[in-house]
This record gives structure tokens, sequence and C-alpha cells, in this order.
């Protein structure tokens, strides 16, 4: 299982994917906010996902799991 975490804080403003969503590495699978610019959080390995930790609004800080990748 692999973890794909926040690269800064900021605030979620879509999850692009769900459980049972497979994923490729570099897709985007989450998009933040931080300082009025949009950045894409991708994913680092193929697989599926197993949990989806965040949803938009929720604010999170650098180092959070978004989501888990198996």
């Amino acid at each position: 299982m692999a973890e794909v975490r926040c690269e800064m804080a900021g605030v979620v403003v879509e999850v692009r994917v769900r459980p049972g969503d497979r994923v490729t590495p570099g897709q985007e699978v989450v998009v933040l906010e931080s300082m009025k610019m949009q950045i894409p959080v991708t994913a680092g390995q193929e697989g599926t996902v197993e949990r989806v930790l965040v949803e938009p609004g929720q604010f999170v800080n650098e180092g959070d799991v978004l989501l888990v990748v198996a």
C-alpha cells in the first residue's frame, strides 16, 4: 500500500477519485488550493484507491495522508 500525502498546506478543492478507482502514476487525484493557486496532487504508483481520507473544503497540512492506494 502507498499513501498519497499532501505536499503543502491548503484547502481541498476537488477529489478526483473514489474507493475502487484504478490510478496510474502521475494521474491527478486531488486538487488543493494554496495561496490562491490550484495545485494538483498526483498518484505515485499504479493501483486501486483503497481509502479517500479528505473531502472538498477540508484544510490539510503538509504531510497529511490524502488517500491510500494498494
